[in-house]
């Protein structure tokens, strides 16, 4: 189980976030702690800030007095109310907030079954009560949960593949939102692609593609992005989410900045020759479609393409994932753009590359921790071992394995967001 705490200085907006989820039939209110009881038994939001009203008059300097505390069990726990209950009872009294007000509220809109805790950390004094090493003593009663309540534990290491959070999409699912948001999160911070078709062939490897929206908001055109769940056969087949769901970064403009620094990034770089000559390599020393794939499969390279509905092939991407770094084949070079490909595969006309093509430098596999950033050291893409489709795409990544995240509800991450902001702005 993994305890999340935050902090800040609105109360009535924590109060008001869990509120709507129980008003929105998403949630419940599973215990409260010194809070004024009504008739019956139902809470408003005001109802719920007067029993904290006493120690927030009371308090003397502290600036983020309201504790919003998230309890997530491993999803494959269940946990019934009664036992989420006693965790939450015995979890506050650990953490020396046992005699505060606290209300404890159950979110039930995602699969992954978890709680949240409301409270203030002054005593009735107005004192803040200590926070000493509250990382430390929060993961140790969290460890002691778990062995009295029979959970899995956070800090298995023997967890298996299937628990990573950044995997292909699966449409069929119920928390398809937090599949998504959970890859395009983490493909900016590791991959360089320089067009929104770049960009959705990264993403079909994820199951997963997006579509540009343009209309008129008060006399001005305005632009976005949705994003959209992909079956087997790369299908649409799911609801499409507004790119605002998932935050800033998965909107246009921040795409669009990622563009443009990763065109400077990748601009007459070794990178480009490196993978022009393996394709070029690859389509003369190859027959068909299959084999070519298999040939730049075998070196990291995954092969994605674009046809019409009567096979044309209109577009050809090369996501290198020695480099990390996705082009179009017109990009790499006029020669392997789609129709030298269509031209080969449909009508059995092949190309002749009058540029001689260099030795291929040897492709190695990326090491565990190869361009990662030092805070998270865990297995990027283990393509070499990894079972893959009949196209070739990747069926399984290998990791990006993020201990803390454990199905992350993106909505309380927004909330979260709107919190910091909110107080930067006063």
């Amino acid at each position: 189980m993994i305890a999340k705490i935050g902090r800040c200085a609105n109360l009535y907006g924590a109060l008001a976030y869990n509120q709507l989820k129980v008003e929105n039939e998403n949630g419940q209110i599973l215990f409260a702690n010194k809070i004024i009881e009504t008739a019956n038994g139902h809470y408003s939001v005001a109802q719920l800030a007067q029993s904290f009203a006493p120690y927030l008059i009371a308090n003397r300097n502290t600036e983020k007095h309201t504790l919003h505390i998230s309890l997530n069990p491993d999803p494959k726990d269940n946990v019934d109310d009664d036992k989420f209950r006693e965790m939450a009872e015995e979890y506050m009294r650990e953490m020396g907030y046992g005699e505060q007000p606290f209300v404890v509220f159950k979110h039930t809109d995602i699969d992954r079954s978890h709680i949240h805790i409301v409270s203030v950390c002054v005593d009735e004094q107005g004192v803040k009560i200590s926070d000493s090493f509250e990382k430390m003593r929060s993961m140790s009663v969290c460890r002691e949960l778990e062995r009295k309540h029979g959970l899995i534990p956070a800090t298995d290491k023997e967890r298996n593949h299937n628990d990573k959070v950044f995997r292909p999409v699966d449409y069929r699912a119920s928390d398809i939102k937090s599949q998504i948001a959970s890859v395009i999160r983490h493909l900016p911070n590791y991959y360089q692609y320089q067009t929104l078709g770049e960009y959705n062939a990264l993403l079909s490897l994820f199951n997963i593609t997006t579509e540009k929206v343009e209309g008129e908001l008060h006399g001005k055109a305005q632009q976005g992005l949705l994003y959209i769940p992909l079956n087997e056969k790369g299908e649409k087949a799911g609801h499409p989410f507004k790119a605002s769901f998932f935050g800033k970064n998965a909107g246009l403009p921040a795409l669009e900045l990622h563009f443009a620094k990763c065109k400077t990034t990748l601009k007459d770089t070794a990178t480009k020759q490196t993978l022009k000559s393996a394709v070029t390599i690859a389509l003369q020393s190859t027959v068909d479609e299959l084999s070519f794939k298999k040939q730049l499969g075998e070196q990291g390279i995954n092969v994605v393409i674009r046809r019409n509905d009567t096979g044309r092939i209109y577009g050809m991407s090369f996501i290198d994932h020695n480099s990390k770094s996705v082009w179009n084949g017109s990009r790499l070079a006029k020669e392997l753009s789609a129709n030298t490909f269509n031209d080969y595969w449909n009508n059995n006309i092949k190309a002749e590359i009058k540029e001689p093509v260099a030795p291929l430098p040897k492709l190695s596999k990326p090491t565990d921790t190869e361009d990662l950033p030092a805070e998270e050291p865990h297995h990027l893409f283990d393509f070499l071992n990894t079972e893959k489709h009949e196209d070739g795409l990747i069926e399984a990544f290998g990791g990006l394995l993020i201990p803390e995240a454990q199905g992350e509800d993106y909505e309380e991450q927004d909330f979260a967001n709107r919190m910091k902001k909110k107080k930067r702005r006063l």
